[in-house]
């Protein structure tokens, strides 16, 4: 490249980064400079052709076009990135031992129902049943008691409830923490499933070869008055899937052990399963305080 062209495309740079000096709100300010540079420096390492940005441009309206109230293509296309993944890891400072916090994804919804302590969340969602239980703590070791938890999965057939157009509620809901900072829930067991792959998300999966598919996960969103707000999942241990996940969510910390029962086993709390094998996992949930 020339000096003369060089030139010519950091002026470029520096008048368009310049255009936001004005930008009264300072940390927009710092975001619309930094992004420009960065955004720049794609195009002048790659040597971007105008064919290419027209299809990056194409890309971006299909993706527009392919989110809806149901289904949010954008966030699926920052979790494939690892976008998701990476502002979950700087905005989650390590802090002793919290559990870590991992991807939101694009399918938890607001006012799920309220279930007792030893509840069913399943909603009749088919899948194996889990009995689920742990207790809430905070860093300092102390049980947190009445924390909201949040928990979402998809079915036996990969889907979750808002995938299906019946207007359906299951397998999610929430509890709370007993005076002990206790929990325990009925779900069902998670299995692999491909994050929507029918959009333009799915078509740029396909064309870099990569694979669609999730490792098995339950969500969890953990809350509580003065501690910071968990968004995180645990993993099945052995799931093939654990070191290619979609969305690059697993962390080692949060894969355990699901623990399958044969048909006839007694269940923790008495329920009467007849015939049906069920499985269960412990999992201890550490809270960081708020702004550490």
């Amino acid at each position: 490249m020339s000096t003369e062209q060089w030139d010519r495309e950091q002026q470029l740079v520096e008048r368009v980064v310049a255009s936001f000096d004005g930008t009264p709100d300072p940390r927009l300010r710092e975001l619309m400079r930094a992004l420009t540079r960065h955004l720049h420096d794609f195009i002048r390492e790659v040597r971007l052709t105008e064919a290419e940005w027209q299809r990056a441009i194409a890309f971006l309206t299909a993706t527009g076009h392919a989110t809806d109230d149901r289904r949010q293509e954008f966030i699926l296309l920052s979790d494939v990135l690892g976008a998701s993944m990476q502002t979950v890891t700087v905005n989650n400072e390590a802090d002793g031992n919290a559990t870590e916090a991992t991807v939101f994804g694009p399918f938890f919804v607001e006012d799920s129902p309220e279930i007792p302590l030893g509840g069913d969340l399943g909603g009749g969602a088919p899948g194996r049943p889990l009995w689920v239980e742990g207790v809430v703590t905070d860093t300092g070791g102390d049980p947190v008691p009445g924390a909201r938890i949040e928990v979402w999965e998809a079915d036996d057939d990969g889907f979750y409830d808002v995938q299906y157009d019946d207007d359906r509620t299951a397998a999610r809901g929430h509890l709370h923490t007993g005076p002990d900072g206790s929990y325990r829930f009925w779900a069902i067991v998670p299995t692999p499933y491909p994050i929507p792959h029918d959009g333009p998300v799915g078509g740029m999966l396909a064309a870099t070869g990569r694979s669609p598919m999730r490792a098995s996960h339950l969500h969890f969103m953990v809350a509580a008055t003065g501690l910071r707000t968990l968004v995180t999942h645990i993993f099945v241990r052995g799931d093939g899937l654990l070191d290619r996940d979609s969305v690059f969510g697993v962390r080692d910390s949060l894969v355990k052990d699901f623990e399958p029962e044969p048909a006839g086993t007694p269940t923790p709390d008495g329920r009467d399963l007849a015939d049906r094998p069920w499985s269960r996992v412990r999992f201890d949930i550490v809270l960081a305080r708020r702004g550490e």
